[in-house]
């Protein structure tokens, strides 16, 4: 660790406020393009957990579609010190389901990666799941609540921190369970994200005043 690395990594054992708990990284397809992109994103999970988290989400959104598999299987070969969960458009060659089971399948796994699936797509699918149960008289649309649709998106689970690298926005990701998050984009693009730019991220965080919409 470089000398202002150890620094950013003072300050925030210092500060007073606690580190995000839940943080979700934003990448896309082209990211992981660069050379030593995998192992980056490797190390910044392992920072994630080093520096407080419990919880990390990564989306990787797909311009096309026949390449998540590729990344699919080439993120489940990533070296990440927590048990890990992967999944995409397809598995085994079958549509990706959300749904209550899906999600409570990956409710105690720390480190959950989705690739492909936008949020837009993710909450689409989550309506067309309480549309089939409301047709097959399981759910009376007036019974619907906002449990109902987290309940059948893949990770429901909201991230206190969202980072994403070189641009601001966020690339259609987790819509519903981003809405509170705190947002942090940085100056440097996925390949020049290093362990300083992830400090400055939760020093900023612990920086905040947290509203929740308010």
């Amino acid at each position: 660790m470089g000398l202002y690395d150890a620094y950013l990594a003072t300050r925030h054992r210092l500060h007073d406020a606690e580190p995000p708990a839940h943080v979700a990284l934003v990448l896309t397809e082209r990211d992981l393009l660069a050379d030593g992109a995998f192992d980056t994103l490797s190390s910044a999970i392992g920072w994630a957990f080093e520096y407080g988290a419990e919880r990390v989400t990564v989306s990787v959104s797909v311009l096309d579609r026949a390449v998540a598999p590729t990344l699919v299987r080439e993120l489940r070969r990533l070296d990440i010190p927590a048990e890990t969960v992967v999944r995409g458009p397809e598995v085994d060659g079958s549509p990706e389901q959300g749904g209550p089971d899906a999600a409570t399948e990956s409710d105690d796994i720390p480190v959950r990666i989705l690739v492909g699936l936008g949020g837009k797509a993710e909450f689409a699918g989550a309506v067309r799941e309480l549309a089939s149960d409301v047709a097959a008289g399981e759910i009376t649309p007036e019974a619907i609540d906002e449990t109902d649709v987290a309940e059948r998106l893949l990770f429901p689970e909201e991230p206190d921190l969202v980072i994403k690298t070189g641009a601001e926005r966020l690339s259609d990701f987790a819509i519903w369970q981003s809405v509170y998050a705190e947002l942090y984009f940085t100056d440097v693009n996925w390949r020049d994200f290093r362990r300083r730019e992830y400090l400055r991220a939760v020093l900023d965080y612990q920086n905040r005043q947290r509203r929740f919409g308010r």
